[in-house]
């Protein structure tokens, strides 16, 4: 039975979302406030968690951050901080999804359900990934370059993976942005997309400005280019 973390201080909210999810068959456990979170959190072992941005004693952007130090466990926010500013951090921070309120309980669902599924197909995939001198250690969750750690972002680091799971091959903006995220896509496009390549290449290429490993095919996509 997958179990699930809901940090949510809105009572009312925890009651119907926690009795939809118990119906689908989900273990949950809920914390209201910053400081129960951190106590369960430390004590507990989850398959999601899910985040409100605003709670009464700090910030599940904060809570985010904390748990991407030491997991790789899906996040997916749950808020009515609806900005696309907002919206970036969280997935720029390590959230995987990003739900706004007020939403339809069908696609909460769904979203919730996509995102387990895709845990379960990551953690089945090879513990290493090895090429054009990039090294992915997977069960850490760490990025080398020529022997060196590389600080990555939860964002680059997913986008890494799916370049170098994929190599020599052409993937569209789209199959892109479909893989990695579930959020509306007026808030995650193919500009924001762009942005996460660049800052991508600022971390693993020899010359940003002319990259060698992340290659742009023009009105395609982009590839892991694996050719000398």
């Amino acid at each position: 039975m997958k179990q699930i973390f809901f940090v949510e201080d809105d009572l009312s909210l925890i009651n119907g979302l926690s009795f939809a999810m118990k119906k689908q068959g989900y273990e949950i456990e809920i914390a209201r406030t910053c400081l129960e979170a951190d106590a369960m959190w430390a004590d507990g072992k989850y398959d999601l968690v899910i985040l409100d941005v605003s709670l009464p004693d700090g910030s599940g952007l904060d809570l985010c951050k904390k748990i991407r130090r030491t997991s790789k466990v899906p996040i997916m926010f749950l808020t009515a901080a609806d900005e696309e500013t907002d919206i970036i951090m969280g997935l720029d921070i390590g959230g995987d999804d990003y739900i706004t309120k007020p939403f339809k309980l069908a696609v909460f669902l769904s979203r919730i359900n996509a995102l387990l599924r895709r845990s379960d197909q990551f953690s089945q995939l090879d513990a290493e990934l090895n090429s054009n001198d990039i090294k992915v250690q997977r069960l850490k969750g760490e990025v080398y370059k020529n022997g060196e750690l590389l600080e990555l972002t939860a964002n680059e680091y997913k986008l890494l993976c799916l370049f170098m799971e994929n190599p020599d091959m052409v993937l569209s903006p789209e199959q892109i942005l479909s893989r990695l995220w579930d959020c509306d896509e007026n808030y995650v496009d193919n500009n924001t997309l762009t942005v996460y390549i660049r800052r991508l290449r600022t971390k693993i290429e020899d010359d940003p400005s002319a990259p060698k490993r992340i290659v742009t095919v023009r009105r395609m996509g982009y590839k892991w280019n694996t050719a000398d």
